[in-house]
């Protein structure tokens, strides 16, 4: 994206002009949640890969949002995004 830019090309007093625009590649999942199973009181860690390390990722539930909390930890390293499920229930599934 930075190479976007004005590039002239010069022969004497004659000159061309071009404009670059450089578009930014879409982040994309390059490893996709995959379903699992984990027995009641146990922690579960799910886990799922991006294309790019800065993109942002946001973790949800029945459509809300999740947060780090005692019952959920959020992190990524990378460009891999995790979740862990602190001693999951049946409510969790």
């Amino acid at each position: 994206k930075s190479d976007s830019d004005t590039y002239t090309c010069d022969i004497g007093d004659a000159q061309s002009r071009a404009k670059l625009v450089v578009q930014e590649k879409p982040c994309i999942f390059t490893k996709e949640l995959v379903d699992t199973e984990v027995t009641e009181g146990e922690d579960v860690i799910l886990h799922c890969e991006t294309s790019k390390s800065d993109s942002p990722v946001k973790w949800c539930k029945d459509g809300k949002s999740l947060r780090n909390s005692s019952k959920y930890n959020i992190s990524r390293s990378g460009c891999e995004a995790k979740l862990v499920i602190h001693r999951a229930e049946e409510r969790d599934s």
